[in-house]
């Protein structure tokens, strides 16, 4: 076997491996009836996994944004709150935050609704109002926003601190510099990263199914408990999973290699 560089363009083997056993999948989809029963209702779950991680995910980097801007301010207090939160947060286990976020901070943050409301003479709303779903949103938020702080960060501060200088010459404002100069070199670095995490964030938003958000996991998991076919349900459950992160994945590397083309 003749040894190759890393940089060869090997042949996508691993993509014909996948291909092949996922068009096994689709045949046994479309020919078994058990399979096709699971595939009609996890797919009430798709659209609820595709809108939980789309809103998670862009309320994560919005908010992993401002952390990242804080932690590189001039005045030490945002400083030290940024590095505070995301040395915590990432130290917590996504179920757990999952889970304290659902049953301590969302009452808490009723309580505090009805608080205020109170002075203005509305009437209380109950912890169950709060939805579940919008619980889920908010602890994958709060808990990528910290990872994605720090890729935020490490992209900003990859920036040649020589054209920071330059642009400041010229007059532009910070903002002006951030908007123009900045950023745009700096996502050029972020957004492989960037592009793993939302990957990642498909797969973490199966933990919302242990606060019985009908997601795909568990609408697997009651499909399953129901028919007894633990195989069948898992293996669409797998599959659907994977036809998602494959493909994000092909796309991100597309859209990576015409972003470096430019």
């Amino acid at each position: 076997m003749i040894p190759t560089s890393p940089n060869d363009k090997d042949f996508p083997w691993w993509l014909l491996a996948v291909a092949a056993i996922g068009a096994w999948m689709f045949w046994q989809v479309l020919s078994d009836d058990t399979y096709a029963g699971v595939l009609s209702i996890l797919r009430k779950g798709i659209w609820t996994t595709i809108y939980v991680t789309v809103v998670a995910y862009v309320l994560a980097c919005a908010m992993g944004l401002l952390l990242a801007l804080a932690g590189m301010s001039r005045w030490m207090v945002l400083r030290q709150a940024s590095r505070f939160y995301i040395e915590i947060v990432r130290g917590i286990p996504i179920i757990v935050l999952l889970l304290y976020v659902a049953f301590v901070v969302a009452p808490a943050l009723v309580l505090l609704w009805n608080w205020i409301t109170g002075l203005l003479g509305f009437d209380p709303i109950r912890t169950r109002d709060f939805s579940l779903l919008w619980r889920a949103v908010i602890a994958l938020t709060l808990a990528y926003a910290s990872f994605l702080a720090e890729v935020f960060r490490a992209g900003l501060q990859s920036v040649d601190k020589g054209q920071i200088e330059a642009a400041e010459a010229l007059g532009l404002s910070g903002w002006q510099r951030f908007r123009h100069i900045v950023f745009p070199q700096a996502l050029r670095t972020i957004l492989p990263p960037l592009g793993n995490d939302f990957v990642a964030m498909v797969k973490d938003s199966s933990l919302v199914s242990v606060l019985g958000v009908t997601d795909i996991t568990q609408l697997g998991k009651v499909t399953a408990a129901g028919n007894f076919r633990y195989f069948e349900t898992y293996n669409v459950v797998a599959l659907v999973y994977l036809t998602m992160t494959i493909t994000l994945s092909i796309a991100l590397r597309s859209f990576e290699r015409r972003m470096r083309q430019r």
